[in-house]
């Protein structure tokens, strides 16, 4: 495994990191998460990423019981803030922030995340409330530095304008080969302000891995077949998207490597990119995407990902689902 720093943070991360959104929260049994959980520190995985929306706090608990069996400077733990965890329980106002992390802690069962972040922008809450709120979090020693995920730059930047705010170090965005959007404006952003990226969706649910065929029905033991994991793959799912991802599979081989490997080593290419997020159901697949870390792909290898997926890739500015444009101050 290698492993880069994270932002402008003490940090030192996994270029491969172990996450919880789909698989963790309810999406396989519990065993399952726990040999993963157990594969990743044997293949040197640091960084686990979660947050208390995933499974309405399932993922968290999951962990806490798991995590506590390893020594809690072995890992670096982070988890997020923003979704609903009830009718009244959402965004972040200074009083959510302040009650959902000390939810979150009883769940992961520790005293502190390395990493908290906002899982999305609250246009309903002034921004310097926000701040000031993680940064009390931060002065607590509840947590140890912020990030954000799909913020836009004009949130970004009046987020890192509150005077006498902590700083934030990370920024998780959706980036991989398919959606590219990141390479518009976000990655000039962080770099210039010290920020790493940490992705999520790299392999873009599955699809860059080439296991779903169009016209074909999904594999029954995959994500897109999954009553629980498939609603956040639809996007990638149309036969001519399937079909570039196809044509990645002798670029992979002729590289020597598995097109999810492909894949991962493309996004890691970047180096505003401190590591990239994985699912697995399966412990061999922790195996499979942790060898990604530290490959170089060659500019030929890179050019030929490039065109294959020309006619498919999304370049332009754009956030995810749920995000919100815009900015409230006091």
């Amino acid at each position: 495994m290698e492993y880069r720093r994270l932002g402008d943070s003490d940090l030192e991360i996994s270029e491969i990191s172990l996450g919880s959104w789909l698989t963790y929260a309810g999406g396989i049994e519990r065993e399952h998460t726990e040999a993963c959980t157990r594969q990743a520190f044997e293949e040197g995985i640091n960084f686990f990423d979660t947050a208390n929306v995933y499974g309405a706090g399932a993922a968290e608990e999951a962990w806490g019981e798991i995590l506590s069996g390893y020594e809690r400077s072995d890992y670096v733990l982070a988890t997020k803030v923003y979704f609903p965890m009830s009718e009244t329980d959402a965004g972040l106002s200074a009083e959510q922030i302040d009650k959902q992390l000390d939810a979150s802690l009883a769940r992961l069962r520790t005293d502190y995340v390395d990493l908290y972040q906002c899982h999305r922008f609250d246009v309903e809450t002034p921004i310097e409330e926000t701040m000031e709120a993680l940064t009390r979090a931060v002065e607590s020693g509840k947590v140890r530095y912020l990030g954000f995920s799909e913020w836009s730059v004009e949130q970004i930047e009046a987020g890192l304008a509150v005077e006498g705010a902590a700083r934030f170090v990370s920024s998780q965005p959706q980036y991989n080969a398919i959606w590219r959007a990141p390479e518009a404006e976000l990655f000039e952003l962080t770099r210039r302000e010290g920020i790493g990226n940490i992705v999520w969706s790299p392999l873009a649910q599955g699809v860059l891995t080439g296991k779903y065929r169009p016209g074909e029905q999904p594999p029954p033991d995959s994500r897109a077949a999954s009553d629980e994991m498939s609603f956040a793959i639809s996007r990638y799912m149309a036969d001519d998207v399937l079909a570039a991802a196809q044509r990645l599979e002798p670029i992979a081989s002729a590289a020597g490597l598995t097109a999810a490997q492909l894949a991962l080593a493309w996004v890691l290419r970047r180096e505003e990119v401190s590591s990239a997020i994985v699912g697995a159901s399966r412990p061999e697949q922790v195996t499979q995407n942790a060898a990604a870390a530290g490959i170089e792909l060659s500019d030929e290898t890179v050019a030929a990902v490039d065109e294959t997926l020309a006619d498919v890739a999304l370049a332009e500015p754009r956030s995810a689902g749920f995000a919100r444009e815009g900015v409230k101050h006091r």
